[in-house]
């Protein structure tokens, strides 16, 4: 486990399994993270509860011995390095039980309505996203941490909060690689430039090229209030947002980002119609920098090769000042199923196969960056520029818990201004447009 990475990694085998990094990612913040969990929110006390009391115990009761059986849901681009894991934890407990550990395919953006189409017949142990909790906590689904201390003191704070809810720790985090951050092309900026919004396209600009963002998803429009003091987020309904953007008061209000988003925009270095994707567009040689996450990063490595950089997310000008932009953070985790036959091994190889070791070993082998705060920390995975920068911004993250209503809002709050405001409003009346949509009720 001490052995250095391949240099086909560093150099550019961030792998076609940066791609699973964010593609479950990137598609579930319109669907699995947003999805309304009505049918659960009415007995979700009830369920906690008795998951709480079922399952809460597991650290204390004696392991059975005898025949094991357990079954792990997983991506099957991950059974690979998931049968050494699973080979090492036999070696591990040798002579302690006769294990039958078996790997079955199943898509992590789909594994929680799997889970809860059928709890009893579901694995023992399955790997999701950390925006398919809340339902999985709400149906009673998943059987709290065994050794909640240990594990929380070994994994990145914000990977900890992602799979908690009440205080109570629910699965064991394993990824930290679901975010978004800035790559640049190191011929055209300096790294004070690349430090603020102004500083990218005022070099961009002077080059001739172009800044890449998906302006019109809420999923990256998000990053221009995160760190506003402006507010948004889900109601206790867990259906409902609740939203502050429009506000009139404070240092910044919602009419200033408005602006700033217009200046953006009207740059012209600033792009994003241009191109089918931020891929393209870097391989087309007119964008030199723009906002994407770790699933590109092989793209931009063949593309850019030594001169391929990543850092955090720039500031911007608002309100006359500088503001960090912020982002959506995510992470990946692995659950144990409260009601497995052999709950308490269950939870031992949960913990064995989201160790510092073993998420050194994913990182090796699959290119996914770690929770682990060692593994993250390394000196192999600080060389990966992708991975660095997600880790470094995501202390500017959010974790993503939003209802339906935000994202067409913010859709076609960005399409108006990137249309240039056709209809003449006022940047007050755009935000209390956008405000009235992200707060809009989803029940019909």
């Amino acid at each position: 486990m001490k052995k250095k990475i391949l240099s086909m990694l560093l150099s550019g085998v961030i792998l076609s399994t940066m791609l699973m990094g964010c593609g479950t990612g990137q598609g579930e913040k319109e669907s699995e993270a947003t999805e309304s969990i009505e049918a659960e929110s009415a007995t979700e006390d009830e369920t906690v509860a008795e998951t709480e009391e079922n399952s809460g115990s597991t650290e204390t009761t004696e392991l059975e011995s005898g025949k094991v059986e357990l079954t792990i849901w997983a991506e099957e681009e991950n059974f690979e390095v998931l049968q050494q894991m699973i080979d090492s934890f036999k070696n591990e407990y040798a002579g302690q039980a006769n294990f039958e550990i078996t790997l079955d395919a199943q898509s992590e953006a789909d594994t929680k309505d799997m889970l809860l189409g059928d709890i009893h017949n579901g694995a023992d142990i399955f790997s999701f996203a950390d925006d398919q909790m809340l339902s999985m906590v709400a149906g009673g689904a998943l059987s709290p941490v065994a050794n909640a201390e240990t594990v929380k003191s070994a994994n990145l704070e914000e990977s900890v909060a992602a799979a908690t809810y009440n205080d109570v720790l629910y699965a064991y985090p394993y990824t930290a690689d679901n975010g978004y951050f800035l790559y640049y092309d190191k011929n055209y900026f300096t790294e004070q430039d690349v430090q603020t919004l102004d500083g990218i396209l005022a070099a961009a600009q002077n080059s001739g090229k172009q800044f890449y963002m998906e302006f019109d998803s809420g999923w990256y429009l998000y990053s221009f209030f995160g760190g506003t003091g402006l507010e948004v987020g889900l109601n206790e309904d867990g259906v409902t947002n609740h939203c502050n953007w429009n506000s009139t008061d404070g240092a910044i209000k919602g009419t200033d980002v408005a602006q700033s988003l217009i200046d953006m925009t009207s740059n012209p270095a600033f792009c994003y119609k241009e191109y089918e994707s931020f891929v393209d567009g870097i391989q087309s040689g007119n964008v030199v920098a723009g906002i994407s996450g770790v699933w590109n990063a092989v793209a931009v490595q063949e593309t850019w090769g030594a001169d391929y950089g990543a850092c955090k997310l720039p500031t911007y000008t608002c309100a006359g000042q500088q503001v960090q932009m912020a982002s959506f953070t995510g992470y990946k985790m692995m659950g144990v199923n409260a009601y497995s036959e052999h709950v308490e091994w269950a939870h031992k190889l949960a913990e064995w196969i989201t160790n510092e070791e073993n998420q050194t070993l994913r990182f090796e082998k699959r290119s996914q960056g770690p929770s682990n705060i060692n593994a993250a920390s390394s000196d192999v995975v600080n060389q990966v520029p992708a991975i660095k920068a997600v880790i470094e911004q995501s202390q500017y993250g959010t974790l993503q818990r939003i209802g339906n209503s935000y994202w067409n809002a913010c859709t076609s709050f960005a399409e108006n201004i990137l249309a240039g405001n056709p209809q003449g409003k006022t940047t007050q009346e755009m935000m209390d447009i956008l405000v009235e949509g992200i707060t809009a009720s989803t029940v019909q």
